[in-house]
């Protein structure tokens, strides 16, 4: 009942995310698209001391439960955790081939005390190299972002891709795969444990409350300094 956001793809014919524990047990099925009735709608309930978007809009569906006993989760995108993204990282730096051409580091611990890790990527030839820094999951919700990052290091920690090895010798890649780490694990929608959206701290970030965004802009003077 508290999306701010005057129209939904879910007035457009998106559908909502389903996960079954029968369906993966007994059909090996996992996340699939359902449910009916779709509407996301304005509820009446006014948010204050606000100028535009003066009401919260409301999502509603309908779903029929299939069987007895199970346990159903819903979302509105394919889920993407820390757990996820961690697995990932050390399968990059257990590969013999990959790991020669990629180093992984922590950039800061957060509020709650998980690792922000990034990825450096490049070839080991000299020259003047240009950098570039991309990252992700600023909002812990979208994880459309960390669907996108995972196609993004496939493809520029591919051993064998041509395009990918004429990219390492010529730029230096820092790669942050999740921006707000405690926000994903701890289900936020847009926020950090501060409660903050981090994406609004650039300016003068504070090295306590957020201790992502103080690290990575300090990663970006130097990366611009040096390159």
């Amino acid at each position: 009942m508290n999306f701010s956001k005057p129209d939904s793809l879910f007035n457009h014919g998106m559908k909502v995310l389903i996960y079954s524990e029968w369906k993966v047990d007994k059909e090996d099925i996992g996340w699939y698209w359902g449910c009916s009735n779709i509407s996301y709608y304005a509820n009446g309930i006014k948010r204050e001391n606000l100028k535009y978007y003066k009401s919260y809009y409301t999502l509603t569906f309908t779903h029929e439960f299939e069987f007895d006993n199970d346990v159903v989760y819903f979302a509105y995108c394919y889920p993407y955790t820390y757990t996820e993204l961690r697995n990932y990282l050390q399968a990059i730096e257990r590969d013999p081939e990959k790991s020669k051409f990629c180093v992984i580091k922590t950039l800061c611990t957060t509020l709650a005390g998980n690792k922000c890790d990034y990825i450096t990527v490049t070839s080991w030839k000299t020259g003047n190299k240009r950098g570039v820094i991309i990252s992700a999951r600023v909002h812990p919700g979208e994880s459309v972002g960390s669907w996108m990052m995972k196609g993004v290091l496939d493809f520029i920690t591919d051993p064998f891709d041509k395009e990918a090895n004429l990219l390492w010798d010529n730029y230096v890649f820092k790669i942050i795969p999740m921006l707000n780490p405690d926000g994903v694990i701890n289900g936020n929608y847009r926020c950090s444990l501060a409660g903050c959206d981090l994406n609004w701290r650039w300016k003068t970030p504070s090295k306590i409350l957020h201790p992502t965004i103080y690290h990575l802009k300090n990663l970006i003077k130097t990366m611009f300094e040096e390159r």
